[in-house]
């Protein structure tokens, strides 16, 4: 008799089937207001413009929702079928910064908070996959803006790491921080982790589908990289992105 260790594969079926239920329960939520905003607009509210107006709005918002759902699940596919292969091309990472910085002032703004991003000397050269960093620091800053944008300014931080065991080697670590609510220690294990949500009523208002920081995690694991999440309940939130520097020629 032989005895086979099926655990990996059951944990697999598993994240698989959990994967499906949540994917099922993201799309239902919207597709069923949908149909009864169709059903309400072709029965009472088909003569009533004020109600058409307000109901194809919130049309409209879960519309979008549902887009951006698939988008971020096509990213995430994208992303982990890439994991293995760690990036060679040479990014700075000060200059990627600062365009995303610019990108998502003039939203910030908007919302009354202001980016600030710490000046550095030193040229910041990471070895990387440049749209995928932009992905990576463009999602934590928008996040500290939705969700950390009390304190009323979100700022990054660079510091130089001479030795980093988990790169094994000279690293560059960025720091996104706010000053808003913080997060309860009991959720950070569990912020990567796909479809959770420390508050899921927000977040959904807000926009979000509960992916962006399965995907942040996923791309630092392809850059060979680590993610530390500090947060403290009434000062803040602190997410750090751990990249081994590339020396520049």
């Amino acid at each position: 008799m032989a005895l086979v260790d099926r655990t990996s594969l059951e944990r697999a079926d598993e994240m698989r089937r959990d994967f499906v239920a949540n994917v099922s329960h993201e799309l239902r939520t919207p597709l069923t207001a949908l149909q009864g905003f169709i059903e309400t607009l072709r029965g009472p509210a088909r003569n009533d413009p004020k109600a058409r107006d307000r109901f194809l709005d919130i049309m409209e918002r879960e519309a979008g929702r549902m887009n951006r759902l698939i988008a971020d699940l096509l990213s995430l596919s994208r992303v982990e079928s890439e994991e293995r292969r760690r990036p060679a091309e040479s990014v700075d990472l000060l200059a990627l910064l600062r365009n995303v910085v610019a990108t998502l002032t003039q939203a910030a703004a908007a919302a009354g908070v202001r980016i600030e991003l710490a000046a550095v000397s030193d040229p910041v050269a990471v070895a990387g996959d440049a749209d995928q960093l932009v992905q990576v620091f463009h999602n934590l800053i928008e996040n500290a803006v939705k969700y950390g944008g009390a304190g009323e300014r979100v700022r990054l931080e660079a510091a130089h790491i001479d030795h980093e065991p988990v790169v094994r080697g000279a690293a560059w670590a960025i720091t996104v921080a706010d000053e808003g609510e913080g997060i309860d220690a009991l959720h950070l294990p569990r912020l990567t982790e796909r479809f959770y949500r420390v508050d899921t009523h927000r977040s959904r208002e807000k926009g979000g589908t509960g992916l962006g920081l399965a995907i942040v995690k996923h791309i630092i694991n392809r850059h060979r990289g680590r993610l530390r999440i500090e947060s403290e309940k009434g000062v803040g939130s602190r997410f750090t992105v751990v990249l081994p520097e590339m020396p520049m020629r």
